[in-house]
């Protein structure tokens, strides 16, 4: 059987924490390369589940014990784990199937070779809390003119056009994470593009910071499958502290969403899914005053079938 004929496992592990307002991704830098998502390959003789397997390879590398995990999606495309500099040796070898993994945690910890960085780092046109991205009408909008320009046909244009209008429209969806990096992708506007192609990098600028093989696809398939999730399920406590103010909560989901949402209503929006509970005990804050401290109410998942956190809060879009 030859190099490409042959597959083999890989397994990879988008980890998410907040951090006061910042959602963060914990990523394996090594040296000389860009940074990875923690991965390593699946050994099916020593590890009796794909899960035992990535929670092994996670352990060590990152000496983390994971909690909160599912499964995202299984990533395959021919060529998109190349490593940069396009390693001939390893482009003949098998191809790579890689299952990739949504885990959340509130321990922000490191290990050697280690660290949280912000998930905007890697994709900063999807944070749009305080505006709208300046890149976006600077930069992406006029590259992707020259995409729809360059097309070989009027269909492939037609198409082309209908998907920057779904991802960068008037209508800011935020949930088509996935559909804008892999639009990015194909206009050769992130640096992966050049290097799994093996082209020589273009005029066109590169967007966001480029990962090791495709765990930045992974990381945009993570990030849209939670922010999906935030609206029927209450995954976001699986990030917050035992106890938080409602600010804190509010916080963290506009941090998740790359979203503002409006104060009063997010709080009516709580109180009415009964997602929270008062301790009693409020917050000794450096300035202001304090505030109560709520916690998550664990029957909710009981009361209800989708107990989430409604983003119809949201402020109108920033311009």
């Amino acid at each position: 059987m030859s190099g490409e004929d042959r597959v083999s496992i890989g397994l990879s592990a988008a980890i998410v924490a907040v951090e006061g307002e910042q959602p963060s991704v914990l990523v394996v830098s090594h040296e000389g390369s860009a940074d990875a998502l923690p991965f390593g390959p699946f050994d099916p003789a020593q590890q009796r589940t794909l899960e035992s397997g990535l929670r092994k390879w996670v352990g060590e590398q990152t000496k983390f014990d994971l909690g909160y995990t599912e499964q995202l999606y299984t990533f395959g495309d021919k060529g998109r784990h190349t490593p940069a500099g396009g390693d001939k040796a390893h482009q003949a070898g098998a191809r790579v199937v890689s299952v990739g993994y949504l885990a959340l945690t509130r321990q922000v910890q490191e290990a050697p070779e280690t660290q949280w960085r912000g998930w905007y780092h890697y994709l900063p046109w999807e944070d749009w809390r305080d505006a709208k991205p300046a890149m976006i009408d600077g930069v992406i909008l006029p590259a992707l003119k020259k995409f729809v320009k360059n097309a070989p046909n009027a269909e492939t244009a037609d198409l082309r056009r209908e998907r920057i209008n779904l991802c960068f429209g008037e209508s800011w969806d935020e949930e088509r994470v996935l559909e804008r990096y892999e639009l990015l992708y194909e206009a050769g506007l992130v640096e992966e593009f050049y290097r799994d192609s093996g082209q020589k990098t273009g005029k066109s600028p590169t967007l966001g910071t480029a990962m090791l093989y495709d765990h930045r696809r992974i990381l945009a398939t993570a990030i849209a499958r939670l922010r999906g999730k935030l609206k029927y399920r209450p995954v976001v406590f699986e990030l917050m502290a035992p106890t938080f103010t409602l600010l804190e909560l509010q916080r963290a989901v506009e941090a998740l969403a790359g979203l503002r949402l409006h104060k009063q209503n997010f709080r009516r929006l709580v109180a009415e899914q009964g997602l929270v509970e008062g301790t009693g005990k409020f917050s000794a804050p450096a300035r202001g005053r304090p505030a109560e401290l709520f916690r998550f109410r664990r029957e909710v998942l009981k009361e209800r079938q989708a107990p989430g956190v409604r983003l119809g809060a949201r402020r109108a879009k920033p311009g």
